[in-house]
């Protein structure tokens, strides 16, 4: 790892320990209040829609929303997910896929991710995600989660840290962009006052967590999605 990004991992640090992460620095994503139903899904390309929210910081910059499927569709699901957390993990591995090409594909669905940091952890996997532009997003979070059980073992942040720099580099990025990314602190502090302004104003404390249209659901099975979906979009 260059002294670059090993600088960059300090700074992410030194946001965690400075009270700008909810959670202490050293809590493990055990300690989550995760939903505990298994679900399922995985490829992840399609045309993002780009829309961006402001933090209530005025100082802080706009974070971009991830989204993917037609903005005007009739159901919109927002996902509240952290990269740490194994159900969400499952949830993308088996369930989100099929969500996807039979409802997102086709106009029904916009499907948004908001993340969640329960540990420094997700919050430094969430800006590697970001890193790559909304155009990546989707497919670098399907390798993280799926390489999730990899990359967070480990005896000290740095080597943690390496996992994910060789995830983006397998996703096509560089180092250079990477320690970019890594070093900006104020994006950091913006996602972290997001993730608190959005998880406090739609009452989530678990995840995965989904806002579908405006209503609160707990992890399901495809099978439940699909039966939601279609009383919305053809009621």
């Amino acid at each position: 790892m260059s002294r670059n990004l090993i600088l960059a991992l300090a700074a992410v640090a030194a946001l965690a320990a400075g009270g700008y992460f909810v959670f202490g620095p050293d809590e493990a994503p055990e300690s989550a209040n995760n939903d505990t139903t298994s679900s399922a899904a995985t490829e992840t390309v399609a045309e993002p829609a780009a829309e961006t929210v402001a933090p209530e910081n005025e100082d802080l910059p706009a974070i971009l929303e991830m989204a993917i499927g037609d903005a005007n569709a009739p159901v919109t699901i927002i996902e509240y997910a952290s990269f740490t957390c194994p159900h969400c993990r499952n949830f993308h591995e088996n369930v989100f896929g099929d969500i996807k090409t039979n409802f997102v594909d086709t106009g029904k669905v916009r499907f948004v991710v908001r993340d969640v940091y329960f540990d420094r952890l997700g919050l430094w996997a969430s800006i590697l995600a970001r890193c790559g532009g909304p155009e990546r997003y989707f497919g670098i979070a399907d390798l993280i989660y799926r390489k999730q059980g990899e990359w967070t073992q480990g005896e000290d942040s740095a080597t943690i840290t390496a996992n994910l720099l060789q995830l983006g580099r397998l996703a096509g990025m560089n180092d250079a962009e990477m320690n970019t990314c890594l070093q900006d602190e104020n994006k950091a502090k913006a996602l972290v006052a997001a993730y608190q302004e959005n998880t406090a104003r739609d009452g989530i404390n678990s995840t995965p967590s989904f806002l579908i249209n405006g209503k609160n659901y707990s992890n399901m099975r495809y099978e439940e999605f699909a039966d939601i979906i279609n009383a919305l979009v053809d009621g």
